[in-house]
């Protein structure tokens, strides 16, 4: 399950940066602060697998 999560957790970072760069082209500060929100909620994520991996 922990290799699901890692890809779900990495889609979503891909996700929150399309979001960044989007708001970047089209000069939308709200769309590229939410892509941004949406790639450190991925990157905590991310963060907490790798420590569970640790206690395995």
């Amino acid at each position: 399950m922990t290799n699901e999560n890692k890809i779900a957790n990495k889609i979503d970072e891909l996700a929150g940066k399309g979001k960044e760069l989007a708001g970047k082209a089209t000069d939308n500060p709200d769309l590229e602060a939410e892509g941004k929100g949406d790639q450190a909620v991925s990157n905590l994520k991310q963060a907490g697998e790798k420590i569970k991996d640790v206690f395995k």
